[in-house]
């Protein structure tokens, strides 16, 4: 007769062969949100003066070794053949025409971005002042600006037909937001909403690990350097990248770096995005940054800050952008 077999439940189950070994694929991923809050902090972070003068030692050495490589090449190719010498000289000093060209457009790219943030803290400074006058000098300087956008006149000439209506400041800037400003504002949206649709697009459709990353950086660059040229700023190859810091700074300063499970609720319903395809949650969550991005760079790049009109919403935004991909609002 055998004898009962007694079995403790509550005794930890020992390790058996047949049990399978956790993986690096069984890692859950990393949220898109705390990928965007590193990058966006990187970005942000000034360098120290020791990685300045680094950067600054390493370019004058890279150009030191170029000139006196380019030195020898065309004295060597004279000494060789003095027509071949003569026409290594020509293109040598075509190259060095190109840079001076390119360099120029750069610093007038930077003056341009400068006399925007100028008309910023005019604004600023008028509006916490409550002066008059000096929001007048602020539409006229603006005008003086946007003197060749034809799209703008309608605005200017509205804003001169009321101007002798408006007895302070505040009434005078709100009038220059809602009749001048906010026709940028709507040029701005659309490339935000392009950009927005573009990226979760290719995320939802491309399977490639790495394609959504490139759309999305590119797409990004493309869309604060033409939310800049809207604004009147021109950006050059510096320029976009003091622009990104500068939106970068801006989304760390105020906390908009994180989506909210209630953002992309409000965008395809709750419960909705559990029932749908992996791809097309993450393209939805990706275009939603994009979006913020968006938002924080009309924010950085426009003439005053938004009082009389309200900032644009990102989930309004995803909702114009993805009509017809998710229903029509």
């Amino acid at each position: 007769m055998k004898k009962p077999v007694v079995i403790d439940l509550s005794a930890p189950k020992t390790k058996t062969k047949a049990q399978k070994q956790p993986t690096p694929a069984d890692v859950p991923a990393v949220p898109e949100t705390v990928v965007m809050q590193a990058v966006t902090h990187v970005a942000a972070q000034n360098p120290s003066r020791l990685g300045r003068f680094f950067i600054w030692l390493v370019v004058t050495l890279i150009g030191f070794v170029a000139s006196i490589a380019f030195w020898d090449f065309v004295t060597g190719m004279m000494a060789r053949n003095l027509w071949l010498g003569r026409v290594a000289l020509g293109l040598t000093g075509l190259i060095i025409l190109c840079l001076l060209i390119f360099a120029l457009r750069e610093l007038a790219a930077f003056a341009r971005l400068r006399k925007m943030d100028g008309l910023r803290e005019l604004a600023d400074l008028a509006h916490s002042q409550r002066d008059l006058k000096k929001a007048q000098d602020y539409s006229v300087r603006l005008e003086r600006l946007y003197a060749g956008r034809q799209d703008l006149r309608w605005g200017f000439t509205k804003l001169a037909e009321q101007d002798g209506d408006v007895l302070d400041a505040d009434a005078h800037l709100a009038l220059l937001e809602t009749t001048v400003v906010a026709v940028l504002d709507k040029q701005a949206a659309y490339e935000v909403e392009a950009a927005a649709r573009q990226v979760a697009t290719v995320t939802a459709i491309i399977p490639l690990a790495l394609a959504d990353v490139a759309v999305a950086l590119t797409s990004n660059m493309r869309m604060i350097r033409r939310i800049a040229q809207i604004y009147g700023g021109r950006s050059g190859l510096f320029g976009s990248w003091r622009l990104f810091r500068a939106v970068a700074a801006h989304l760390v300063a105020t906390g908009a770096v994180a989506i909210g499970d209630d953002l992309i609720g409000s965008i395809v319903g709750g419960g909705v995005l559990s029932k749908l395809s992996r791809r097309f949650g993450e393209g939805i969550i990706n275009g939603a940054l994009t979006a913020r991005v968006g938002v924080a760079a009309m924010e950085v790049c426009r003439p005053m800050q938004f009082r009389a009109r309200q900032k644009p919403s990102v989930t309004g935004m995803m909702k114009r952008a993805l009509t017809g991909f998710i229903g029509k609002t």
